[in-house]
């Protein structure tokens, strides 16, 4: 198995594979909107020259496309005692094509994405997880924090 870092001419597929993993969570109110806007900023942002937004891929073994995706990307907040630098990292849109899971493609996407922190200086990495990937992640280091978490939809 190849893993490799996205380029902007992988973003429709990411956006598919996007698709695949936000279906696997009830939304009542689906539709397709968020699609060209996604596709776009990760086509500006995975070609900047020193990206703060990544992914890490594996081809389709059977033909085009791609089989599985990991995604992160880099904010620089404010440091603290814990994080004098303040770099956090957050990934989102791990997905493998249905047909394509239990081979370890998602934990070699991760992997690779990690090692991207890493060599950033980012050494505190954040994620939502679904029942399904929480395992996968446990394995991989992430435990479930204490912090209490709250947002405002504008």
């Amino acid at each position: 198995m190849k893993i490799r870092q996205a380029t902007p001419d992988d973003a429709a597929e990411l956006i598919r594979l996007r698709a695949v993993m936000l279906q696997s969570f009830p939304r009542p109110d689906w539709n397709d909107d968020w699609r060209e806007p996604s596709r776009q900023i990760l086509v500006r942002r995975l070609a900047e020259p020193m990206p703060t937004m990544a992914a890490f891929v594996v081809d389709h073994p059977d033909g085009p496309g791609l089989a599985a995706c990991a995604l992160g990307t880099i904010e620089e907040r404010l440091g603290h005692p814990n994080g004098p630098d303040g770099l956090a990292g957050y990934v989102f849109s791990v997905a493998t094509d249905p047909d394509q899971r239990r081979r370890g493609y998602s934990r070699a996407c991760m992997t690779a994405l990690l090692d991207w922190f890493r060599a950033r200086g980012v050494n505190k990495v954040d994620l939502r997880a679904s029942e399904d990937g929480e395992p996968l992640y446990e394995s991989l280091g992430f435990r479930r924090t204490p912090d209490p978490a709250m947002r405002l939809s504008l």
